[in-house]
């Protein structure tokens, strides 16, 4: 879905993803907000502004560096903050406010799929291909964060499952954050990459197929 790419589809992939990391990040915290935790109020983020979220390292210079090597995009941007212990449900509403970001993404690419089955015909090319891209980054968005590898939002997920063994394990990594993120792109990104692109082949092909 990212091969050969232009310097057109370079500029529609970053506005799409300054576009959808925003809504990902705000309903990180309106999640979080409506768990009864205020601490993303307090600090600015509750807001759609993608000045609020952006990290120029891992939101922007990232993804187009993986985007100019012919592969899907990572891309992450400033986490959230929130406190787990002020939320209701405990470690399950972590949980939902974890994976609130990744559901923003997939419906993202749902509406961007609906739209092109409704009106794909009275679209221009440069339109659809937009769309298409568009589409495409949220699929990123929601396969790369559902990696249930901390601090990626799957982890919260899993965490809430977890043993307690495996919970200390997970904060321990955690405790890494951005490096734990480097460490998986340059040592176990390499091994997944196959089934990453599968998955996202896969809810490509569902959407529009």
């Amino acid at each position: 879905m990212f091969t050969g790419i232009t310097t057109y589809q370079i500029i529609i992939i970053v506005v799409s993803i300054l576009v959808s990391m925003s809504l990902h990040e705000a309903m990180h915290s309106y999640a979080a907000h409506w768990l009864g935790d205020t601490t993303a109020k307090d600090e600015g983020r509750l807001s759609i502004n993608p000045l609020q979220h952006i990290d120029l390292i891992t939101t922007v210079a990232l993804p187009v560096v993986m985007l100019v090597m012919g592969l899907p995009p990572l891309l992450a941007a400033k986490p959230v903050p929130f406190n787990p212990n002020n939320v209701r449900y405990g470690e399950f509403g972590a949980a939902i406010v974890g994976i609130a970001g990744p559901l923003t993404n997939l419906v993202l690419a749902i509406l961007a799929a609906i739209s092109l089955h409704l009106f794909g015909a009275g679209f221009s090319l440069e339109v659809a291909e937009a769309i298409v891209l568009f589409l495409s980054v949220n699929i990123g968005f929601f396969v790369f964060n559902m990696i249930p590898l901390p601090p990626l939002d799957g982890s919260r997920v899993l965490y809430a499952f977890a043993p307690r063994p495996l919970q200390r394990i997970m904060e321990t990594i955690e405790g890494f954050g951005f490096f734990a993120i480097l460490a998986f792109v340059l040592l176990l990104f390499p091994l997944i990459q196959p089934y990453y692109v599968q998955a996202m082949q896969w809810i490509f092909n569902l959407l529009l197929g």
